[in-house]
């Protein structure tokens, strides 16, 4: 007979979780495994909230499991160590971000690219490698293998600094590999959201002149002012687009909702590229002719393996970056979720899970 979520290992854990695709989220008791030789276990006191928390408590990308707890933004303070473990030790500040497993013998996990493993074990609503399910960071402990905590260094602060584990790195990571995060080159970021205000910061501290491209006057101030972009274009201002035709590098287009890309095509100069990190429900169009006629690039970037998200991590606590968040309680969750469909949160929601969850418990 299968054990129930509160039985099937010796730790208890509680936290909150969805029970179906209503995406409810509510107080859930479950259990977590004991401390094996190579793992960390730690107290958690922050979890941002993701877009894909959202997409997932719903079923929106069908591959959910039942009962979710939702988090990989995941940071606290490290309270059990594994005896082989040398990386981090009780009382460090330590993260998990959006994976806590893969195979770690194929190509992609000995080039330190584990995010695209094709056996990648997601931190939630996914199989660990002892057939139980993964729960996520909303939640009052977590424990992984150390190779998949990250470091996080005593200047960054852990609340602004735990949605680096998702909207940093996969900012991060395209700008570096596409040779986008050099001093100099032309950046346009498409969204000013989650990840869209993570990009510009990285993208500044790397030397590049951003340009912030959005369907909505009304963030240019903020673009400009506030995260210190260089110029700001209105998608929908065929004159402000004309102008700006082969003007960019490389844009990363952070945007799920459906869009036209042909346009961003246009303000690519020869050899530019689009990146996609956005998953909109319908497939984009794409048109042959503005590829080739300017031997320009589409492509798509994945968060990040292990060891360039430490690089992140260090990176941006070395230049000052953290996340724009909002701080809620543990009970304020479902009308986070409510707010975040709506994109009203400046950008990121963050979960005081260390002040804030015990008082949940029923």
């Amino acid at each position: 007979m299968a054990k129930s979520a509160e039985t099937e290992h010796p730790v208890e854990a509680f936290g909150w979780a969805a029970r179906d695709r209503s995406g409810h989220l509510s107080p859930f008791n479950f259990s977590r495994r004991a401390t094996g030789e190579d793992d960390v276990r730690f107290k958690v006191l922050y979890c941002g909230i993701c877009h894909s928390d959202l997409h997932s408590i719903k079923n929106e990308w069908g591959v959910s499991m039942f009962p979710l707890v939702p988090g990989h933004e995941i940071v606290g303070e490290v309270t059990e160590v594994g005896m082989k473990v040398k990386k981090v030790k009780v009382g460090d500040k330590v993260g998990v971000g959006c994976m806590v497993g893969a195979c770690h013998s194929c190509k992609n996990c000995t080039n330190d690219l584990e995010n695209y493993c094709p056996k990648l074990i997601l931190t939630y609503s996914s199989i660990y490698y002892d057939g139980t399910m993964t729960y996520g960071g909303y939640s009052d402990h977590m424990i992984a293998n150390e190779r998949y905590i990250v470091h996080i260094p005593d200047n960054m602060p852990l609340d602004a600094g735990a949605p680096l584990l998702c909207a940093g790195i996969t900012v991060y990571s395209p700008l570096k590999y596409f040779g986008l995060a050099e001093p100099g080159k032309r950046v346009g970021v498409v969204g000013l959201g989650g990840l869209g205000h993570v990009a510009v910061k990285f993208a500044k501290a790397f030397g590049a002149k951003v340009t912030v491209i959005s369907t909505s006057a009304s963030k240019k101030e903020e673009a400009l002012k506030h995260l210190g972009a260089d110029s700001f274009l209105i998608s929908r201002d065929q004159g402000q687009m004309q102008a700006a035709i082969g003007t960019l590098d490389g844009i990363i287009d952070t945007v799920s909702a459906p869009h036209p890309i042909l346009p961003l095509l246009g303000l690519l100069k020869t050899n530019g590229k689009l990146v996609l990190l956005g998953v909109p429900e319908r497939p984009y169009e794409l048109p042959a002719f503005p590829l080739i006629s300017g031997r320009k690039t589409v492509a798509g970037s994945a968060i990040g393996g292990m060891k360039e998200t430490q690089e992140m991590m260090n990176f941006a606590a070395k230049h000052g970056i953290t996340t724009n968040i909002e701080v809620i309680s543990m009970d304020y969750v479902n009308t986070a979720m409510e707010r975040l469909a709506k994109a009203d949160v400046k950008y990121r929601f963050v979960i005081d899970i260390g002040q804030t969850l015990a008082a949940t418990k029923p």
